[in-house]
């Protein structure tokens, strides 16, 4: 485990390196004498926010080798707090050039310099809204298609006015090589955007599937079964994801993440769990067989490493669907390590898939404990939330096993489980986490 830890150490090394290398290149070939040091440090910044602007295209292009042994989700929330760091820096771009020397707030003059002024106020709209809006907007009735829309050619915006306004100010963008290293950076981080929202839903469109059928399941789950249309099918490992479409066109602003329910074995179906919950969820119900759907993925690092002795599975309410494929792909593999599943629920019939998780435990070495926040008066199980004590009494005797450990379920009991394994002494590079919180 101990190199996964490395690697991930030298990717975030070289997130650094790409983020000051504008810098390097610049004074490199620094021309004229220097400007002071807080002018040299406000124009040190607005390269630094132009490299870290264009490595957002990356952590966004859904590619297997950025930081695979994390998760999705993860690098998704990498890209969140590198965005809001990204504003800090823009902001202070200026503001210490204005501090250095007050004529540089002719840049915002569009008596000046008009093109130049509104490029420049209209960039920091922009950038206010890619930020903003994923933080706040979706709460308060901005629908998730038009924030998908937008977030891409709002920062395709900014780093095109960002790319213009580095070659009209020169000096250490004034060399013809450098220019062509500053265009070539945008380009190719444009070129992600295009191939993220146009390359891959035409590859998709040669791999369509079809809808076989849609069978509801307790606690409002409706289970969604696809099989390929015209070709093999996909290849997944269990407990990853993939970005489902429906309707007759994968260019369609409705993609959504849904984990696998189905064994990693079986192609030629492929099984989600969906709980409705408004939006595009609720109409998954309707969804008629012989409806036309995609598939994007597979994704997702939330699986058990072939070496692990055993698993251990912490999962609340639908977050119980990649632990589901887990167990039938255990199950189709006839794998015989030991699996605990310890399912946090609101109450006893509201447990999805509560029989086949009964016949599971007779097929493989696998414990299941319901820990149920709401019980019936009769229920002699476990209750209230999953605390440390639940998982001490179900997990020590695993404690002399090298065991893997998945968490997946609402965010405030992932954050009580995580907290309690690193208690229980569980090394995090033994804990995987999956929040699926994309915006």
């Amino acid at each position: 485990m101990f190199p996964i830890l490395w690697r991930v150490g030298l990717q975030c090394a070289a997130y650094v390196l790409v983020a000051i290398l504008p810098l390097g290149i610049a004074y490199s070939v620094a021309v004229g004498e220097g400007r002071g040091f807080w002018i040299e440090f406000g124009v040190g910044l607005g390269m630094v926010v132009f490299a870290l602007l264009g490595m957002q295209f990356i952590t966004t292009a859904r590619f297997g080798w950025v930081a695979p042994h994390v998760g999705s989700d993860a690098v998704i929330y990498f890209h969140r707090q590198a965005g809001i760091l990204i504003l800090v820096i823009f902001f202070s771009h200026p503001l210490v050039l204005f501090f250095a020397d007050p004529e540089y707030l002719a840049y915002l003059n569009p008596r000046v310099n008009f093109l130049r002024a509104v490029f420049l106020i209209a960039a920091t709209i922009a950038l206010l809204l890619v930020v903003i809006l994923p933080l706040f907007g979706l709460r308060y009735g901005l629908s998730y298609e038009w924030w998908r829309l937008t977030h891409g050619l709002l920062a395709a915006a900014v780093l095109v006015v960002g790319l213009a306004h580095s070659l009209m100010v020169g000096h250490y963008v004034s060399g013809l090589a450098v220019q062509a290293a500053w265009v070539a950076a945008t380009l190719i981080a444009l070129g992600l955007l295009v191939h993220t929202r146009i390359v891959r839903p035409l590859r998709m469109r040669r791999r369509p599937y079809r809808v076989a059928q849609v069978t509801p399941e307790r606690g409002d789950v409706y289970v969604l079964a696809l099989e390929p249309d015209g070709h093999a099918g996909m290849t997944f490992a269990a407990g990853q994801y993939a970005w489902l479409t429906l309707g007759e066109t994968p260019f369609s602003l409705q993609q959504h993440p849904f984990s696998m329910l189905s064994s990693a074995k079986v192609r030629e179906r492929i099984e989600f769990a969906i709980k409705e919950a408004g939006d595009f969820t609720s109409t998954i119900k309707d969804a008629r067989p012989g409806t036309r759907a995609f598939l994007e993925g597979p994704y997702g690092a939330f699986r058990i490493d072939p070496r692990a002795e055993a698993a251990v599975l912490v999962v609340g309410g639908i977050g119980a669907t990649p632990a589901l494929s887990m167990l039938r792909t255990a199950r189709d593999l006839g794998d015989r390590r030991p699996l605990v599943l310890i399912y946090g629920n609101l109450r006893y019939e509201e447990i999805a898939f509560r029989e086949e998780l009964e016949t599971l435990q007779n097929q493989l070495e696998l414990k299941v404990v319901h820990v149920l926040s709401e019980p019936d008066p009769e229920w002699t199980g476990e209750s209230g939330i999953i605390t440390k004590e639940i998982l001490d009494r179900y997990l020590d005797p695993l404690a002399d096993r090298e065991a893997q450990y998945f968490v997946c379920g609402p965010p405030p009991m992932m954050d009580q489980v995580e907290h309690a394994l690193l208690a229980r002494g569980v090394p995090s590079w033994r804990l995987l986490s999956e929040r699926f919180d994309f915006v």
